[in-house]
């Protein structure tokens, strides 16, 4: 058992790096395979021996060799927290077909999650590749919730068949989540008269219901959208209290637009979070944490 958690562990830890090349390259339109690795500043080419995960940050303290421009923490943060999920699959599923799948699935969130928090995109040429992926292997590791078998005995009074059942409940758990979302932000512009979410969330809970099935996938929209509010509220309130756009607000007071503080408070309240990003975390938590959260 600590052989193979070291194994996948250290395992982890490399495809960290691979995510981090996808990461930071999708979004900008960039082969993932070709040029290697490179110093985003000076361009230059990183040696084998400077790209080793985190440890290879560690020992550079942060900064690349050639032009000692500071290198992003988010590369050995991403590594680390790719190799304790891999660990965390381990532990949950041993060595097998459930394992496979939940380690893709990892992968395709982790990319979401850190790309939307950084340039607010949930790229397609991760979404739709995932959407795909969660079909075929649900057909081979049904979601846990047996919804399709359960809706087909009471409809047609016959069970389908495991693989069957286990695709039917794929496509049931994206297409809830993706209506669903979809609703909400057709909804929200119609009142709101603005876009509140983009389609990009509506693709990805596409995916993530493909993997998860029905329940999962109403989870995951639960808590993401509680810890999207929870944290998104506190981001207004301290950008508020910090006096963020001071100045903006008190030249738009001299004009007659309102008191000071009513002006910061509207302009903090317009700051908007990566919906995905708090998708991401409540899907991972949904698989790593179910029984915890009284998900599963």
């Amino acid at each position: 058992m600590l052989i193979a958690g070291i194994f996948f562990f250290l395992f982890g830890m490399v495809i960290g790096s691979f995510l981090n090349v996808c990461i930071t390259r999708i979004p900008e339109d960039v082969s993932i395979i070709l040029p290697g690795s490179r110093c985003p500043k000076c361009g230059g080419a990183i040696k084998f021996y400077d790209n080793v995960p985190v440890f290879a940050w560690l020992w550079l303290r942060g900064k690349c060799r050639a032009c000692d421009a500071p290198i992003s923490a988010m590369y050995p943060l991403v590594e680390l927290a790719t190799g304790l999920l891999f660990v965390a699959a381990f532990l949950e599923y041993g060595i097998t077909q459930a394992a496979v799948k939940w380690l893709f699935f990892t992968c395709f969130i982790i990319v979401l999650t850190i790309t939307d928090l950084r340039v607010r995109l949930l790229p397609d040429l991760v979404t739709w590749p995932g959407f795909a992926a969660g079909l075929v292997l649900s057909a081979f590791v049904p979601p846990s919730d047996g919804f399709a078998r359960s809706l087909s005995w009471r409809l047609l009074h016959q069970r389908l068949q495991p693989h069957a059942a286990g695709l039917v409940d794929g496509i049931l758990g994206a297409a809830f989540g993706s209506f669903l979302l979809w609703g909400l932000a057709a909804g929200y512009k119609f009142v709101r008269k603005r876009e509140g979410m983009g389609l990009g969330d509506v693709k990805m809970m596409a995916m993530v219901g493909a993997f998860v099935g029905l329940r999962g996938t109403f989870w995951t929209i639960l808590l993401g959208s509680l810890l999207g509010s929870v944290i998104g509220l506190s981001v207004v309130a301290g950008l508020y209290l910090s006096g963020w756009k001071r100045g903006l607000a008190e030249r738009g007071s001299r004009r007659g637009l309102g008191t000071a503080n009513a002006l910061r408070w509207t302009i903090a309240s317009q700051y908007q979070l990566p919906l995905g990003t708090f998708l991401g975390i409540g899907a991972l938590a949904i698989v790593y944490l179910g029984p915890v959260i009284g998900a599963d």
